[in-house]
C-alpha cells in the first residue's frame, strides 16, 4: 500500500503496494496522478479526494463504477480510505489507464477527422450508453473530454462525477437538485430541471458528434453570455448547428438525438442500427434502411489548439452554476481553446480527465 504522512489505511483493494506518480490532472475535488504496481509494474490512475465533499464525491463516483463491468466503460480497480491521526481523511479511487487520451485529444494529435472515425467512436459511445441505460445509469456530463481513448483504438466512457442512477430512493427529495453537468452539452428538460431520464444522454451525445465533425463546441459560436446560453438552451426552440458538410445520414441521426421533445429521441438501442452507424445509406426519407455503403467524407482542420491539463493559462476560470439546479459539477481542462470573447463557463469544473503526457 501506499504510505502517506502519518495516514494509515482503513480499508484496501486489490491493488496491493503502488507508488504515485507525476500528476496529470487536478480539480476542485483533489488530485489524479499516474501509479504504478509495485509488484507487477503495471500503470493505473487514482483519483485522489481529500476533503469532506470531495471524498464524498469521490465516493459517490466509484459506487457507480464499481457496480459497473463492461468494455465501453473505464474499469475501477477499487479503492483505498485513509484516515489521518487527526481524523483527516483520504480517498484514492484506482482507475484503468486509457493511453490514448480523450476524444477532445485526437483532432489536435491527428487534425483531419474522417467520418469512418466518427462513426467509430460514435458506435462504441452507443454500445456505452446503452449498457448504462440498460442498467438503470446516467451519465449526465457526456462530452468528448470525458470519452477515453485506448491504443487499440477502443473508446470507454469514463468521469462519472455527475452521474446518477434513476429511481435511486437513497438519494432522497434532493436527488434532482443536485443534477450536474456542462451546459452546452446538457438537455434543455435538465437545465429546465424537469427530471433527468436517459434521453438526456442521447441529446449529450448529439452533441459530441457536433464536436467531432467540427472541432468546435455546441453552441459555441452563437452565445458569449453564460446566463443567455442556459436560457437559449433550456427555453427556446433551436437547436445546436449542425455541420453543414455532414452526409445526410449524419444529418438525420443528429436530428434523431437533438430532438427537442425528450419522448421522441431514439434510444442508445435504436440509433445503433442507424443508418449513419451501421454505414448504410438512406435512399430516401421513407426508407430507413438501405444496403450500399455510405461515403467517406473528410473534416476540415481544427485551427484551435488544445489547452493541456499542465499548461499554464492566464484565462479566468469561470465555475458555472445552472440557475434552474442547485448544484454544479465539472472539469476545468478545456479540449479546445475558444476564441477569446469565449469565457470556461463552456467548461464543467471538478475532475480533469486523464489523458497521456
Amino acid at each position: 500500500m501506499e504510505k502517506d504522512g502519518d495516514k494509515t489505511q482503513c480499508s484496501g483493494s486489490q491493488i496491493g503496494d503502488w507508488v504515485k506518480g507525476k500528476m496529470v490532472g487536478s480539480g476542485s475535488f483533489g488530485t489524479v496522478h499516474l501509479a504504478m504496481n509495485k509488484a507487477t509494474g503495471a500503470l493505473f490512475v487514482v483519483k485522489s479526494a481529500y476533503s469532506e465533499a470531495g471524498v464524498q464525491a469521490l465516493r459517490d463516483e466509484a459506487e457507480i463504477l464499481e457496480s459497473l463491468n463492461s468494455p465501453y466503460v473505464v474499469g475501477c480497480m477499487g479503492r483505498d480510505f485513509l484516515t489521518g491521526r487527526n481524523g483527516e481523511e483520504t480517498l484514492h479511487v484506482f482507475m484503468e489507464y486509457m493511453a490514448g487520451g480523450t476524444l477532445s485529444n485526437v483532432a489536435e494529435n491527428f487534425g483531419v477527422l474522417d467520418a469512418e472515425v466518427i462513426r467509430l467512436y460514435t458506435r462504441e459511445i452507443l454500445h456505452g450508453l446503452k449498457y448504462l441505460h440498460e442498467n438503470g445509469n446516467v451519465h449526465c456530463d457526456l462530452k468528448c473530454k470525458n470519452v477515453l481513448l485506448g491504443l487499440n483504438g477502443n473508446v470507454k466512457l469514463a468521469d462519472f462525477g455527475c452521474a446518477r442512477r434513476i429511481n435511486d430512493s437513497k438519494k432522497g427529495r434532493n436527488f434532482w437538485q443536485s443534477i450536474g453537468g456542462t451546459p452546452l452539452w446538457m438537455a434543455p428538460e435538465v437545465l429546465r430541471n424537469e427530471g433527468l431520464d436517459f434521453a438526456s444522454d442521447i441529446w449529450s451525445l448529439g452533441c459530441i458528434v457536433i464536436e467531432m465533425a467540427t472541432g468546435k463546441y455546441p453552441w459555441g459560436d452563437n452565445i458569449s453570455n453564460p446566463v443567455a446560453a442556459v436560457l437559449k438552451i433550456a427555453c427556446s426552440n433551436e437547436k445546436p448547428q449542425f455541420p453543414s458538410h455532414f452526409s445526410k445520414e449524419g444529418l438525420d441521426f443528429l436530428a434523431k438525438c437533438l430532438e427537442r421533445n425528450p419522448k421522441r429521441r431514439w434510444s442508445a438501442g435504436e440509433l445503433l442500427n442507424h443508418p449513419f452507424i451501421t454505414g448504410n445509406e438512406m435512399r430516401n426519407s421513407t426508407e430507413k434502411y438501405a444496403s450500399s455503403p455510405s461515403s467517406i467524407l473528410d473534416f476540415g482542420l481544427r485551427n484551435d489548439k488544445y489547452n493541456s491539463a499542465e499548461s499554464d493559462t492566464s484565462d479566468e476560470e469561470l465555475q458555472y452554476r445552472n440557475p434552474f439546479s442547485t448544484r454544479c459539477c465539472g472539469n476545468r481542462n478545456r479540449a479546445v481553446r475558444r476564441p477569446e470573447t469565449q469565457t470556461d463557463f463552456w467548461s464543467s469544473e471538478g475532475w480533469i480527465t486523464v489523458r497521456s503526457s
